[in-house]
C-alpha cells in the first residue's frame, strides 16, 4: 500500500488504535522517564524514597487498568460476563490506558489493584525498583507477532538489517524474542537516535506504545513492529502491514502479559485476592472456549473495551491454523509441532518460562540501567516473583483449563520444558 489515505486516513487509524483515554502532553516527561527505566525516580517523587508504604485500600472494589490489546482479555471478560460479581465483588469498568509507562505509573500510584503487564516488566519493577509487585497468573499465551511494512523488501529476520523496528517496551517478551531471532540471523540490535546511519547488520530499536505502531508504519516512520494483538491484525487490514512471523511460532506457547497485583494487598486481603483470581481464571477458560464470541464482545462493535472493530479482533483471535498465506510466506513454520493458536488463554504461570525470561533478559539490549540483572538468580526469581497459591486454587475450581492447547500434556500439567527455535 503506497498511500494509506486511500483506504484509511491517519487520523482515523490513530483513533481506531488509541481510543479515548486522554493521555495529555503534560505528562510526556514522566512517561519518557518511565520508558527509559526511571521508575525509581518516579516512585521517589511519589513516596519520598524506598520502600513504598503500604497502600491503603479503603474498600474492596476491583479497579482494573489495561492496554487496548487482547492480552487483557481475562480481566475484561471477567467484568463483561459478571464473574467478579459472581464472586461477590464490586468491580469498576476497566480503565483503558494507551501505553505501558502510564499503566505502570498508575499501578505504582495505587490507582489500580489489578493489571496486566508484559512478563519482564514485573521483573524490572521488583528487582530494579523494589516495588512489591507479584505475578498472579498468565493473562494469555502467544498472541503477538512481527509485522513489516509492505513498502519494505523485508523477507526474513536477516532483512531487518539497516531497518527501524518498534517494540512496545524495553522490558518485553517482544524485545526478547525479536533479539533472539536477530542474533540467530547475524543482526545486531542497536538503540540509536532516529536518522543516525545504520550499518547493514544493525537493526535500530525504539519504543512505541502499541496504539502508535500502525500509524507509524503507515506513515513509513518505521519499517516493522512487534507487538500484541489486535495491532498486528489492524496493521494487516488498515496500515499496509505484512505478517513476517508469529512469536508463538518461535517460542511455543510463550507468556506475553501476566496478571499482576501489589503484594501488600494480596497479603492483607487473601480472601479478596482468591475471589479475584477465581474470576480471572474462569474468564480465561471462557475465552479459550469461545474466542469468536469474546472477540465480538470486546470489540468496539460489542461492549467497546477495545477500540478496534469486531473484524479486526476476530482476525487477531482466530485467523491462524491452516491459513495458507501465513504458511506460504513463512509466518508459520512450526504449527505441525507446536499445535497452538494465534492467541490462547491459559493462566498457569509455568516456572520454566519465568526462568527463561530472566536468563534472556541478560542477553537483551535495552535502554537504561541494567545492573540489577547482574547476579539476579533465575531460580530465586521463579519462587519470589510469582504467587502460585491463588491461581492454583482457582484452577482446581475450573479444571477445564487443561483443555487449552497451550497446556502441557503427557504428565504433570503444571510443569513443562520451554521450546524456543526459528
Amino acid at each position: 500500500m503506497t498511500d494509506c489515505k486511500k483506504t484509511h486516513s491517519h487520523h482515523d487509524l490513530h483513533a481506531a488504535c488509541c481510543g479515548h483515554d486522554g493521555i495529555d502532553k503534560g505528562r510526556r516527561m514522566t512517561l519518557d522517564m518511565l520508558a527509559g527505566g526511571g521508575l525509581a525516580a518516579l516512585m521517589g517523587s511519589l513516596t519520598g524514597g524506598f520502600p513504598m508504604p503500604a497502600m491503603a485500600q479503603e474498600d474492596d472494589v476491583v479497579r482494573i487498568g489495561y492496554l487496548p490489546i487482547t492480552d487483557a482479555t481475562p480481566l475484561l471478560v471477567a467484568h463483561a460476563k459478571g464473574f467478579y460479581a459472581d464472586e461477590g465483588l464490586e468491580a469498576e469498568r476497566p480503565t483503558l490506558i494507551r501505553g505501558w509507562s502510564p499503566l505502570i505509573e498508575s499501578f505504582v500510584a495505587g490507582k489500580f489493584n489489578l493489571v496486566h503487564f508484559l512478563k519482564p516488566i514485573p521483573v524490572w519493577m521488583r528487582y530494579n525498583n523494589d516495588f512489591p509487585v507479584k505475578v498472579m497468573s498468565w493473562a494469555h499465551t502467544n498472541g503477538s507477532a512481527l509485522v513489516v511494512g509492505r513498502h519494505t523488501d523485508i523477507a526474513d529476520f536477516a532483512g531487518l538489517g539497516g531497518k527501524q523496528v518498534a517494540v512496545p517496551f524495553w522490558y518485553s517478551m517482544h524485545n526478547i524474542v525479536l533479539q533472539y531471532a536477530l542474533r540467530a540471523n547475524g543482526i545486531k540490535a542497536v538503540i540509536k537516535p532516529q536518522g543516525e546511519p545504520l550499518a547493514a547488520d544493525e537493526c535500530n530499536l525504539q519504543v512505541l506504545p502499541p496504539p502508535e505502531m500502525p500509524p507509524a508504519l503507515a506513515a513509513k516512520k518505521i519499517d516493522a513492529y512487534i507487538v500484541a494483538e489486535p495491532f498486528n491484525a489492524l496493521g494487516e487490514l488498515k496500515a499496509g502491514a505484512r505478517m513476517l512471523r508469529f512469536t508463538g511460532d518461535i517460542w511455543k506457547n510463550h507468556p506475553c502479559c501476566v496478571v499482576c497485583m501489589n503484594e501488600q494487598v494480596t497479603t492483607a486481603k487473601p480472601e479478596w485476592t482468591q475471589k479475584v483470581m477465581n474470576a480471572v481464571v474462569r474468564a480465561s477458560v471462557y475465552a479459550s472456549q469461545n474466542k469468536e464470541e469474546v472477540a465480538e464482545l470486546l470489540s468496539k462493535d460489542g461492549e467497546g473495551y477495545l477500540p478496534a472493530p469486531a473484524a479486526v479482533v476476530k482476525r487477531a483471535m482466530t485467523l491462524y491454523s491452516g491459513h495458507q498465506e501465513y504458511i506460504d510466506t513463512g509466518a508459520i513454520v512450526n504449527e505441525g509441532e507446536y499445535r497452538n493458536g494465534r492467541i490462547d488463554f491459559q493462566p498457569w504461570p509455568y516456572p520454566s518460562a519465568t526462568k527463561l525470561i530472566v536468563e534472556e533478559m541478560n542477553r537483551t539490549v535495552v535502554s537504561g540501567d541494567t545492573t540489577f540483572l547482574e547476579g539476579l538468580d533465575a531460580d530465586f526469581v521463579v519462587n519470589d516473583l510469582v504467587d502460585y497459591t491463588y491461581v492454583k486454587a482457582a484452577l482446581e475450581k475450573y479444571p477445564e483449563w487443561k483443555n487449552d492447547p497451550s497446556v502441557a500434556t503427557g504428565g504433570d500439567p503444571f510443569s513443562r520444558e520451554e521450546v524456543l527455535k526459528l
